[in-house]
């Protein structure tokens, strides 16, 4: 292709280095197309025009001294923000083309309908400010997209469209909260062969979890059609997270997350003629349906670790799959601006109590909380009535609504992902919002009291009334190496990636049930026999839960692994300890369709519960579906740091049985390095300690049941809580001879339980006993690591 130099410049003979000629968008194309293609990142053929070029029709038309005295108006408070903007956007718009930039355009246009064979090709327009995606600035839709423009005419009132762009009131406030010059800063527009995401699909992709900046994981957010729904945050798109660090490995499926969004509805083209695209409601079958396939999840998550590690920061990317070749096309990067610039030295740390009644849920942004008084806004037009620190409550958001959105104390949306414009601009300006809630416009209204949570996880929650909230700030400099480690105690997958920054030996306790209670939902048994399932509400519910599973076996593998692996991956490779299931059986009869298939008891705490369970032939079929998403987990996705834990096993014959049935799914202890604990929480435990050794790896004192069932006291009564202690003589004769035998056997011992956040002598005693690990929540990890370190400089040196 032939081009003007000064006007005009092809994609794939510019470079990075090239921001002040085409502005960052552009040169990160071209970047990708010189320096990627051979790495498998694909990217439509296209080209910009220059800041030369913008900057010749300024002075072709007089536009600067104009332009100029307009901002200088609306600066002066003579000219209201909109009739500046609209004032200097008719001019641009209404402007000519100087005679050798608009046949550089016409003759670009010619060469790239060569290359594709056809007269007029569709293509996209993008603008591309010498002064965006820089690493301080997203400029987040702050300029205007214009796609299906076909024909040369066409093309050049959109490229005057876009230079008109530079000057929305949005990205006039934009540059002025930014501090950037207005007259300093110049437009390349881009153009691009259109992909055809009108039949496939589309979405944005971060190298980076967004919410807590875990470096590990890659996002992708998806909706059919065209990508400005995503974009826009008008859809509620799927979302997807893969493990980069297993992406390199032959034969792993490292997705970590599946999350079927609602997409309500795609943008496609409006009609042959180009230059126009209109939204349509969404198919049930599309809204039942994944955009994308896991081949192409990982294909996509690849590109972007390319691209991440090409450019050695994280990256914020948009991709399209062509709907008539199954392509998949990148057609932005740019550098992450919030996660990427975070100071790793502290940690933030928000906690919600005393809440009133939830009323919304929907994906958070942040991790803070706030409580508030809702502003609801319906359009932009109602901007102007909007109360500064209020809870900006409205259907989604554009670039139209930065001006408002600053001043805001929280944001809800009913619309949008984590990707969406409502949830970058909400990170970039440091204010917690949850967006996808669905109906906050109709369920909330003005002046209304409520509290808005984004610190409980990837789910964000609006309460009635305002609740407590806390903020704890802790400092992670200077924390000392123990010998003795300190592990995490986690359960909730959703929150797993917060606990990232923590400098954690591995995680000590990850409780299945609680992952089955929140990701699954359903008794396994109501699904090996679902067809004998007596409940029609239940039945009903779970035909809705595994719609899209031919085996619905096959949807508690695939959620409990999901699941699992969120906390697998927090930590890897060091190591992580997941308890298979310990509900009581009242507490599996609360699951769906479980109360069929639940015996009732007196005593639930010490009755049907934990190994007992495994080798029954009422659960047994229930375990063996616990066991395929611990194979799926270690050998299909990778994690193989993930260690087996055996809950309240009473006797070395129970340990055996247990142990045949799990190697009989799959499961057999040192087959491919696969270690198995076993909880010590039983006296039994304690007396018959070196007969479990000879079973187990290593034990794991849970002191609640220990202490209990060591001192005969029902570890939830008022009445006999001052009995309850785990620091009392025979508790601690019970700790003392299991790490003993443990340690003669060469096993390893670890201790999960409040007790050593809450005081710290026992956790010295614990260091002085010899433990190996100590395992606590996230919130005491700081206080038990710091109390470890002081009781090892205590010991008298080996």
């Amino acid at each position: 292709m032939k081009t003007d130099d000064r006007h005009v410049r092809n994609l794939d003979s510019v470079t990075r280095n090239d921001i002040a000629l085409v502005g960052g968008k552009n040169a990160s194309l071209g970047e990708m197309v010189r320096e990627l293609g051979a790495k498998g990142v694909r990217v439509p053929p296209g080209f910009a025009t220059t800041a030369f070029a913008y900057r010749d029709f300024l002075a072709a038309n007089d536009l600067g001294p104009k332009i100029a005295n307009r901002l200088a108006q609306l600066n002066a408070g003579k000219l209201k923000l909109h009739e500046a903007g609209d004032a200097i956007r008719r001019m641009i718009v209404d402007g000519d083309w100087p005679d050798d930039t608009e046949k550089a355009i016409r003759r670009a246009y010619r060469d790239l309908a060569d290359g594709t064979g056809t007269a007029e090709p569709a293509v996209a327009v993008r603008s591309s400010a010498t002064a965006e995606d820089l690493p301080d600035a997203s400029f987040a839709g702050q300029q205007e997209t214009f796609l299906n423009v076909r024909g040369e005419e066409a093309l050049l009132a959109t490229c005057r469209r876009c230079y008109a762009s530079l000057f929305t009131d949005r990205a006039i406030t934009y540059r002025q909260i930014k501090g950037f010059d207005h007259d300093k800063v110049a437009l390349s527009v881009g153009v691009q062969q259109m992909v055809r995401a009108d039949l496939g699909g589309s979405g944005v992709m971060f190298s980076i979890d967004t919410e807590t900046g875990f470096d590990k994981v890659v996002l992708i957010n998806a909706a059919w059609g065209l990508g400005e729904n995503v974009v826009q945050g008008a859809v509620n798109p799927d979302e997807y997270q893969v493990f980069k660090p297993f992406l390199g490995k032959r034969g792993l499926v490292p997705i970590l997350e599946k999350r079927l969004g609602a997409k309500e509805k795609k943008m496609i083209y409006a009609g042959a003629s180009g230059g126009e695209t209109r939204n349509v409601p969404t198919s049930k079958a599309e809204r039942a349906a994944f955009v994308l396939g896991d081949d192409e999840i990982l294909t996509l998550a690849r590109q972007a670790k390319v691209i991440e590690d090409h450019y050695g920061q994280p990256m914020d990317m948009e991709w399209a799959k062509d709907g008539e070749t199954g392509d998949l096309f990148i057609v932005q990067a740019r550098p992450e601006t919030v996660q990427s610039r975070r100071t790793a030295g502290s940690l933030k740390s928000y906690a919600v109590a005393k809440t009133g009644p939830r009323l919304l849920s929907g994906l958070s942004v942040g991790d803070a909380a706030v409580n508030g008084q809702v502003c609801l806004i319906e359009t932009a037009a109602e901007i102007d009535r909007f109360v500064d620190g209020s809870v900006l409550v409205t259907s989604t958001t554009d670039p139209d609504w930065v001006p408002i959105m600053k001043r805001a104390a929280a944001i809800v949306t009913d619309h949008g992902g984590r990707t969406s414009h409502a949830a970058i601009v909400s990170r970039e300006l440091g204010l917690p919002a949850i967006v996808g809630c669905g109906e906050a416009t109709h369920v909330l209204h003005d002046q209304q009291e409520i509290t808005v949570s984004c610190a409980e996880g990837e789910d964000g929650f609006v309460y009635q009334g305002h609740a407590e909230i806390t903020v704890e700030e802790q400092d992670l400099a200077g924390i000392e190496k123990t010998r003795t480690g300190v592990m995490l105690n986690l359960a909730n997958p959703a929150a797993a990636f917060r606990w990232w920054r923590l400098p954690v030996d591995g995680v000590g306790l990850a409780r299945m049930e609680f992952v089955v209670n929140s990701s699954v939902k359903v008794h396994p048994m109501a699904l090996v026999e679902y067809d004998r399932l007596t409940d029609p509400d239940a039945r009903k519910a779970i035909a809705d839960l595994t719609r899209g599973y031919a085996d619905r076996a096959e949807y508690f593998v695939d959620h409990l692994a999901r699941g699992l692996s969120r906390i697998a991956a927090v930590c890897h490779p060091k190591p992580v300890i997941v308890r298979m299931s310990d509900f009581k059986t009242n507490e599996y009869a609360d699951l769906l369709g479980g109360r069929q298939f639940e015996p009732e008891e007196e005593n639930p705490m010490i009755g049907f519960r934990g190994a007992s369970r495994y080798y029954s032939d009422r659960y047994r079929a229930g375990f063996a579906l616990e066991c395929r998403a611990i194979r799926r987990l270690r050998e299909e996705m990778g994690f193989d740091n993930v260690i087996v834990m055996i809950p309240f096993c009473r006797t070395p014959d129970e340990a055996d049985r247990v142990l045949k049935v799990m190697a009989e799914n799959g499961l057999k202890r040192g087959r491919k390095g696969l270690e198995v604990y076993v909880m010590c929480e039983i006296p039994s435990n304690v007396v018959l300690a070196a007969e479990f050794a000879e079973r187990f790896d290593g034990f794991s004192i849970g002191s609640n049941d220990l202490t209990q069932l060591t001192l005969g006291v029902d570890r939830d009564s008022e009445i006999l809580a001052p009995l309850f202690r785990e620091s009392d003589p025979a508790v601690m004769w019970m700790i003392r001879t299991v790490i003993r035998e443990a340690h003669k056997a060469g096993s390893k011992v670890g201790f999960c339980g409040q007790a050593p956040s809450n005081d710290p002598a026992f956790a010295q005693s614990l260091v002085g006993l010899g433990i190996d690990s100590i395992s606590v929540t996230p919130d005491s990890f700081l206080k038990v690591k710091r109390n470890v370190a002081e009781a090892e400089g205590a010991l008298p040196p080996h």
